[in-house]
């Protein structure tokens, strides 16, 4: 989750200027042919315990609980609110200022990117997420936010472990993973996300805040070299946001619970009023964790998941990812 829209820079990227040069289809034209499941060598997995925790979350301000469950094979990962069934799906995203929104039956889950991107990364195909907030009236819920990164999920998960799922005969299901065959992209205005055939996964991310000398125009190429590669590299970094924009987005009703305490916050004049950063590119790296938990709503019934592709994306937020998500969905 980014707390800000990057604004529009200067000049295109070097990057668009060469796909729209290039010959590839655009998202809209995409058709099933553009990604395929394919064997991942390693069985379905889900939690060896349940684990719970509880936190504030940032937007709503209100107290939340998060169970995480084991689920058999097949199952995939679900939330469940109100004694109803949510998928972690594609099919139930919804757009909504900041942060990635599951909506079904009318019942709201809010801002479960940071959560779905640590079970991703980790391997959790299959899980039951039950939460409840602290108003048995409430229709809508909102996933802690903690300190603003995926740590504490991935401290939670490892506190749970991970064991190979079983399907309600008691049998193992190897994993299949989409594959994408052809560059996809989907863009607004000078922001873009695209995936490109790949032999493994890989994460290329660009940002640009030109009016905010501290941020500025960064770039981070990423890949999961090994098991603890998410948990070191991008599970620590945290959402950010720009002081003078605090002001607006709390008049827009949001950020009711942010802090200090749960995102790195830069001022256009002052730079870092919370130093100091984890990393010298934390904000761009928050911009890959934001993209795993979005792009990881590919996933059914245990399979798919962020996708084997090199996936690059400039100037990118929750809209375009979960646009691009819906194109790389089969079936």
């Amino acid at each position: 989750m980014i707390l800000s829209v990057a604004v529009k820079a200067k000049k295109n990227s070097t990057l668009i200027s060469l796909m729209l040069l290039s010959s590839f289809s655009s998202a809209a034209s995409s058709s099933s042919s553009t990604v395929s499941l394919k064997p991942s060598g390693r069985l379905q997995q889900t939690l060896a315990a349940p684990v719970e925790v509880n936190g504030k979350a940032l937007h709503s301000g209100k107290l939340s609980t998060v169970k995480l469950l084991p689920a058999i094979a097949g199952a995939g990962r679900c939330f469940e609110f109100r004694s109803r069934s949510i998928p972690a799906s594609i099919e139930f995203a919804q757009e909504s200022p900041l942060c990635t929104t599951l909506l079904k039956d009318g019942l709201r889950i809010r801002t479960v990117e940071h959560l779905l991107s640590a079970l991703e990364a980790k391997g959790v195909d299959n899980c039951k997420i039950r939460i409840e907030s602290d108003s048995p009236d409430d229709r809508e819920v909102e996933v802690p936010i903690f300190d603003g990164s995926a740590k504490e999920w991935v401290d939670a998960i490892e506190e749970a472990g991970i064991n190979v799922a079983q399907n309600h005969g008691g049998e193992t299901v190897e994993k299949m993973v989409a594959h994408v065959n052809k560059p996809v992209y989907v863009c607004k205005n000078d922001s873009f996300v695209a995936a490109f055939p790949a032999l493994e996964t890989r994460i290329t991310c660009g940002i640009d805040f030109p009016q905010v000398p501290a941020i500025g125009c960064q770039w981070f190429a990423w890949k999961p070299e090994h098991d603890s590669s998410y948990a070191k590299d991008i599970a620590p970094c945290r959402t950010f946001c720009v002081y003078e924009e605090v002001e607006k987005m709390r008049e827009a009703g949001l950020i009711k619970g942010g802090s200090l305490d749960n995102a790195i916050v830069c001022s256009a004049e002052h730079g870092w009023m919370n130093p100091p950063l984890r990393f010298d590119n934390e904000t761009c790296r928050h911009k890959i964790l934001d993209l795993i938990g979005d792009l990881s709503l590919v996933a059914q019934g245990g399979n798919g998941g962020f996708p084997v592709a090199h996936v690059v994306a400039f100037k990118a937020g929750h809209a375009l990812h979960t646009e691009l998500a819906r194109h790389l969905t089969i079936g």
